[in-house]
């Protein structure tokens, strides 16, 4: 039986196909190589035809055009995909140009129209409706181009995918009998790129590591479409509101921004320049204000500074010199003012006198207390206000008007009678017109009617005296006109130019020939005013009302004062909330020499200030704050470092005493007062002292209690009362607090206390004299004399002085007083005794001892 043997099969790999790495030429030469090698594996004695040797040769020539083919079209498509981001970005430039056309051609027909606010905000909804749609435009076309480009790579990329695919030769085929070609064998690639994947010596391959597959070349890098477009080009506002969600976009506010440049371009404008500004410098400026002032920011005003070498914050001060420097730092034009220059202006000018009209006259009734003033002016006021008054006399200034059966109005000023209130009566002097002066026709003149006279002549204003109580039978009216000479006052009567007038104000005697003298003298004054102009007046007396809040009583000099009006008073201000008269109706204005209550002011005025009308509440608060910054300074001025120093030093050293006082009361003037005649008790002597903590107008608070306490002073009370929080604390603290309606009974308990606080003087009080006649020498006692009482009475343990021909030799005290051998208390006159001196033994034989004792002596103020 014969076998068939066939050769076996030999898988050729790459390295014994040389054709594979260098083309053709190799490839044949391997051809004839095998040719010429028989007896190899199992080709021995066969040889390749010429049929397959040149099928052979054809496969490996296609294979290296395949080759050459790849490699072009990868250099072909890193050209395309260049070519299309150029063109990417000409249409997005294009885009641009589009929108950026529109936006101009929409500023140009902008700037073309009138600018009318109406119009502008029109035709900037117009303009931004104009861009979004270019932008929607070119947004659209982009799209359409985008689309355009993802088609030609899908296509590209399927064109790729076929020829990746692996080729059968033509006229290649298998056969079972004869050797596979090497295109068609199995272990054989039939292009370069996939021989070269399956050579086991290629870089990658041997990268990739042994029974590995090599990995993958990468793809060329393309752009892609949907990237960060922000770094492209200019973001539309499609773009951001449709695509790209989770990135970030530009912003509206950029977008308009942006646009705001381009219209200033297109219309030749330039940056805004700098305004240089005058800027008003004072004494003292906070960096804020400065800042302010030149409309500059905080932020380089502080940075100016620090460049300075100064460094402060927002809230602080500079001096007038830095804040110079520092406005000429930032270019600014500094006018240097002085703080008192905040006053310019308030108060007004001068009237003219086609604006003059007439008007009431001023008049203020003075004179000793209870001669009757209040009376007098109840008489011609058909009222009752002396009743009313604690104790009979008056303690606040009233300002009332009374309107005659003529028609004629008088304003009238009651002023206290009291030494106290020499203030008050000052005050009433100086904004008067006509001044009446009573003299009590039984009584004369007065100390406080001459005060009155001396204020009236201060004031340079005429004078009426007015004798009240003729009806009594103790009146002598002669009388009072010859002490009123001794004042230089000299009435008609007596040949002067002083009217005077006999009254009775219980019987209303002469009262009309009292008004016609005021009448009168008003009239020779010729009293005008300009009701026309912004109001002025003189606060008469201020108070606290529980539910009205301040309240001064202002007499109006000229302008016409109403509600509404903002007033300052002194280092108060406020808006007027309300006007209410004499009579207590409310009324809508206040012309001139009107007395008037206003209420609206943020604090108590001090009686006696000028209140004028200012046109801003930031001026109302710029005056009254620099008034209160000098009145802060005044009162310091007032109580020196160092006399306030020596006063706590000599108190320390018990040398002076004080007594502390917090003083509450009804009206600033009654306050006033107080305190005035208190510190006038001590101004003479130096060991007591009456130190006034606080004068307030007001209810006693639980703070006054807590100021007394810390103190350990008194509460003084006039017209007031504690409210229940303070009198519970006074009680618990035990601090005592005093109420009182009249003001001598204050000054009378205070000066008591005072005279308690005084220590009391030493007086020395002679006992009496005796003469020695004998000295006698006593072991382990002394020298003993022998003496005889010559005038008086000598007691043991009394001060003694030692007289050698009336000079005082020595000065102690007895240590011994015998009679006989008993020690005695006291020896009387014409008795015989012997004494002995503490520690002194000089004594000889016709000297003189004089006995004493000091006695303390309760001393007054």
């Amino acid at each position: 039986m014969a076998v068939e043997v066939k050769p076996a099969k030999r898988i050729i790999n790459k390295a014994a196909v040389p054709g594979v790495a260098d083309g053709g030429a190799a490839a044949r030469a391997a051809a004839q190589g095998l040719r010429g090698q028989p007896g190899r594996g199992g080709l021995a004695g066969r040889q390749l035809s010429d049929a397959e040797r040149d099928t052979r040769l054809r496969a490996l020539a296609l294979a290296e055009e395949e080759r050459k083919r790849r490699a072009l079209s990868e250099a072909e498509e890193r050209e395309l995909a260049r070519l299309r981001a150029e063109q990417e970005a000409a249409e997005q430039e294009a885009a641009e140009a589009a929108a950026a056309e529109a936006a101009e051609a929409a500023a140009a027909e902008i700037a073309a129209q009138p600018m009318d606010e109406a119009s502008v905000r029109q035709r900037e909804l117009e303009e931004l409706r104009r861009i979004q749609e270019a932008e929607k435009a070119a947004a659209a076309e982009a799209e359409r181009r985008r689309k355009e480009a993802e088609d030609a790579r899908k296509a590209e990329e399927a064109r790729k995918a076929d020829a990746a695919a692996p080729r059968r030769p033509a006229g290649a085929t298998e056969d079972r009998g004869t050797t596979a070609p090497v295109a068609a064998r199995p272990g054989v690639a039939p292009t370069g790129r996939a021989a070269d994947d399956e050579d086991e010596d290629s870089p990658r391959r041997k990268a990739a590591g042994p029974g590995k597959a090599a990995p993958k070349a990468p793809a060329p890098a393309v752009k892609a479409k949907g990237g960060d477009k922000r770094r492209g080009g200019k973001l539309t506002i499609t773009q951001a509101l449709s695509e790209d969600e989770g990135q970030r976009g530009r912003s509206l506010a950029a977008a308009r921004r942006a646009r705001e440049r381009e219209r200033l371009r297109q219309f030749g404008r330039q940056e805004t320049q700098k305004v240089t500004r005058d800027v008003t410098i004072p004494e003292v400026i906070t960096v804020g204000d400065l800042a302010n002032r030149m409309a500059e920011r905080g932020a380089d005003v502080i940075k100016t500074l620090m460049r300075m070498g100064v460094m402060a914050t927002i809230t602080q001060t500079i001096d007038a010199d830095t804040a110079e420097l520092v406005v000429q730092e930032l270019g600014h034009r500094p006018i240097r003012v002085s703080e008192a220059d905040v006053e310019i202006g308030v108060g007004g000018g001068q009237d003219r006198a086609e604006d003059m009209v007439p008007r009431a006259p001023v008049v203020t009734v003075m004179g000793h207390v209870d001669h009757g003033k209040t009376s007098l002016l109840d008489a011609l006021r058909k009222t009752d206000v002396a009743s009313r008054e604690a104790g009979g006399i008056t303690q606040h200034i009233g300002a009332y008007q009374v309107q005659l059966e003529s028609g004629s109005r008088i304003t009238f000023i009651d002023t206290p009678g009291h030494a106290a209130f020499t203030e008050m009566r000052a005050r009433g002097a100086n904004v008067t017109d006509v001044v009446i002066l009573v003299v009590a026709a039984d009584d004369g003149v007065m100390p406080q009617t001459a005060e009155a006279i001396k204020h009236a002549k201060a004031a340079k204003v005429p004078i009426i005296v007015a004798i009240n109580k003729c009806d009594l039978p103790a009146a002598k009216p002669d009388r009072v006109r010859n002490e009123l000479l001794q004042h230089d006052l000299v009435v008609e009567a007596l040949g002067g130019d002083v009217l005077d007038v006999e009254v009775s104000a219980k019987t209303g005697l002469n009262l009309d020939r009292l008004e016609e003298s005021i009448i009168l003298q008003a009239e020779i004054l010729e009293l005008k005013a300009n009701p026309g102009r912004t109001a002025e007046g003189v606060v008469v007396e201020a108070k606290l009302d529980k539910g009205r809040g301040p309240v001064a009583t202002v007499l109006v000099k000229r302008g016409t004062l109403k509600v509404g009006d903002i007033v300052v008073a002194g280092s108060e201000w406020g808006r007027v909330r309300a006007l209410v008269n004499d009579r207590g109706a409310t009324v809508p204005q206040a012309e001139p020499a009107t007395p008037v209550e206003v209420l609206g002011l943020n604090g108590v005025p001090l009686a006696g200030e000028d209140m004028v009308v200012v046109e801003t509440e930031a001026k109302a608060r710029e005056v009254t704050e620099y008034r209160q910054r000098k009145k802060r300074e005044a009162e310091a001025a007032k109580q020196g470092r160092g006399s306030l120093e020596q006063m706590f030093k000599q108190i320390q050293a018990g040398e002076a005493k004080e007594l502390p006082i917090v003083i509450k009361g009804d009206v600033q003037g009654s306050v006033e007062a107080i305190a005035g005649a208190l510190e006038k008790l001590t101004a003479e002597n130096t060991e007591v002292k009456v130190r006034v903590l606080m004068s307030g107008v007001g209810a006693i608070t639980e703070s006054d209690i807590t100021l007394a306490n810390a103190s350990k002073g008194l509460v003084v009370g006039f017209n007031v009362r504690a409210n229940p929080q303070a009198r519970d604390m006074a009680k618990r603290d035990a601090v005592e607090i005093r109420y009182y309606s009249i003001i001598y009974d204050i000054i009378d308990d205070v000066k008591q206390m005072l005279t308690g606080m005084l220590a009391p003087s030493l007086r020395e009080k002679f006992l009496g004299n005796a003469q020695i006649l004998q000295v006698f020498n006593i072991t382990k006692v002394g020298k003993v004399a022998g003496c005889r009482v010559t005038e008086g009475i000598v007691k043991r343990g009394a001060k003694v002085r030692l007289l050698r021909d009336n000079v005082v030799i020595h000065e102690g005290t007895l240590k011994t007083l015998k009679r006989v051998k008993d020690e005695v208390k006291e020896v009387r006159e014409g008795f015989e005794c012997g004494m002995a001196f503490e520690n002194y033994e000089d004594i000889r034989e016709g000297d003189v001892i004089e006995a004493f004792e000091m006695e303390e002596v309760a001393r007054v103020l």
